[in-house]
């Protein structure tokens, strides 16, 4: 993009919470692929919510081992689009490399935590699809994706919660996989 080919990483990181320069930095940070991971992981941190959200968008594609326990953390963040973007990218296996998602040993706990009792139903809902990934083989992700799925005051978190326990499509989609 132009103007951005010899900017450092840092001030690309920092451009993520400028409305007119969030998408052009962002494509070019995900461009740059491994050789930004030090700046995005640093940029978890960053004061604004909208850096911190956007760099939980950019590991959502670069996340590597190392960044996994920063992002899992991401999802205590004070702001409900960073914990959204956060859970999104724990639960995505879509936009991964070649990268394992973590297992249910790390990012459970504060699923089912959220899945509870955050207060924003967007990000319940986004912690029901990390929940979800461990509905065939964590009894307790299937018994917290029942209760929200009858008991959740948004009806978003109740359908999205009952496409995850029997009968629900994702899970009868992924009945045959193995999840770990």
């Amino acid at each position: 993009m132009l103007g951005f080919s010899r900017t450092d990483n840092d001030t690309l990181v920092s451009c993520l919470g400028d409305p007119q320069r969030t998408a052009a930095a962002y494509r070019e940070l995900l461009q740059r692929g491994n050789d930004a991971l030090g700046a995005i992981r640093a940029g978890l941190r960053h004061e604004t919510p909208a850096v911190r959200e956007g760099c939980c968008r950019l590991l959502d594609h670069l996340v590597d081992t190392e960044s996994m326990g920063e992002l899992i953390a991401m999802a205590d963040d004070p702001d409900v689009k960073v914990r959204i973007a956060a859970f999104h990218a724990l639960a995505c296996d879509r936009c991964k490399n070649d990268v394992c998602a973590p297992g249910a040993e790390r990012v459970l706990e504060p699923a089912l935590a959220h899945l509870r009792t955050d207060p924003d139903p967007r990000a319940r809902a986004m912690a029901a699809e990390l929940v979800g990934k461990f509905a065939h083989t964590e009894p307790r992700a299937l018994a917290a994706l029942q209760a929200s799925r009858a008991d959740d005051p948004s009806p978003a978190v109740r359908k999205k919660a009952g496409w995850y326990v029997p009968g629900g499509t994702i899970y009868e989609r992924t009945a045959g996989l193995t999840r770990r």
